[in-house]
């Protein structure tokens, strides 16, 4: 991959419970980490939580920060890996649905992957913006007013969306562009 942009003194929160699709968060940490970013996982849990391989439990990692202990002041940015328990169960928690929509009011760069656009709908910062998910969310989304395209990404105002873990890629390379943009005035909640 191409590094575009130089992110050193940028730090990312990256939101996750047990379940998350570990490719959609070791990826893009991964483009974070080589283009100099401070990347923190934070979670519900305490002390470390444990991905989702495909169809089977993945690794475990430390949680950097506990996420009654995390504040979205201190990020200059948030991902948020998708997978189908990870986002069911960050969406019951109010105190992960205040975190995201934070980053919203504080018109910080939001990455999002597959199913984790639940927790945007939960965070009612969807209406009239223009993103992409993992297909099965599609009405979902619209319901909630979004507009909903299929494809591998998509940018809106500093909220970067994709599908799936085939659009890794891509969406690497735009969430870097945004992050690196910094505050997106037009981003809203």
């Amino acid at each position: 991959m191409k590094i575009p942009a130089n992110l050193k003194g940028i730090r990312v929160a990256i939101l996750v419970a047990d379940g998350f699709e570990q490719v959609e968060m070791t990826e893009p940490r991964k483009s974070l980490d080589m283009c100099g970013a401070t990347t923190h996982i934070i979670s519900p849990n305490k002390d470390s939580v444990k991905g989702w391989n495909q169809i089977e439990w993945g690794e475990t990692f430390e949680v950097n920060v506990p996420l009654e202990q995390a504040r979205a002041c201190y990020y200059d940015a948030l991902l948020l890996p998708g997978g189908v328990m990870n986002p069911d169960t960050l969406r019951m928690n109010a105190r992960a649905v205040e975190f995201v929509r934070s980053f919203f009011i504080q018109q910080k760069p939001v990455a999002a992957i597959c199913h984790s656009l639940q927790l945007l709908i939960e965070a009612d910062v969807v209406h009239g913006r223009t993103l992409t998910s993992y297909p099965s969310l599609r009405k979902d989304l619209q319901n909630a007013g979004a507009r909903w395209l299929d494809k591998e990404v998509v940018v809106d105002h500093g909220l970067v969306s994709s599908r799936i873990p085939d659009d890794i890629p891509a969406f690497n390379q735009k969430m870097i562009k945004e992050i690196a943009e910094g505050v997106h005035c037009r981003q809203h909640a």
